[in-house]
């Protein structure tokens, strides 16, 4: 309903069409660094995980922990996310983007890292 409401006349400028024009630049960013590179590795999240339903009753720190997941699922990237550790107890994860219909590369890229560390292995202390 929300999707139909914002593509209804009056509205379409104001959110969808600005929404299409956020998304075509952040694709655009995207395009740039593969033009260069194969990967880009970062944290898949700012935070260390949380505890079981620690952060539920939290909206806005809910929506900040998948800060550096949306401009990969706006620009409709391949994404894979890894263990790379603990901190405060908690897991870690480390985020592989590829670009476009390439996931072959990040399965590649997220197995070596695997392959080379233990940090798949280790669990937090609950």
């Amino acid at each position: 309903m929300l999707g139909t409401f914002a593509l209804s006349s009056g509205y379409y400028d104001a959110y969808y069409k600005k929404g299409q024009q956020a998304r075509t630049l952040i694709k655009q960013d995207f395009a740039k660094v593969f033009a260069d590179y194969d990967v880009i590795i970062g944290p898949s999240a700012p935070t260390v995980a949380f505890d079981i339903g620690g952060l539920i009753h939290d909206p806005i720190t809910m929506y900040l922990n998948d800060l550096l997941t949306i401009p990969i699922n706006l620009a409709g990237l391949p994404a894979i996310s890894v263990p790379c550790g603990l901190s405060e107890g908690m897991p870690v994860g480390l985020q592989v983007i590829g670009n476009y219909f390439d996931e072959k590369t990040i399965y590649r890229v997220a197995h070596a890292f695997e392959q080379a560390t233990e940090f798949h292995k280790e669990k937090p202390s609950l």
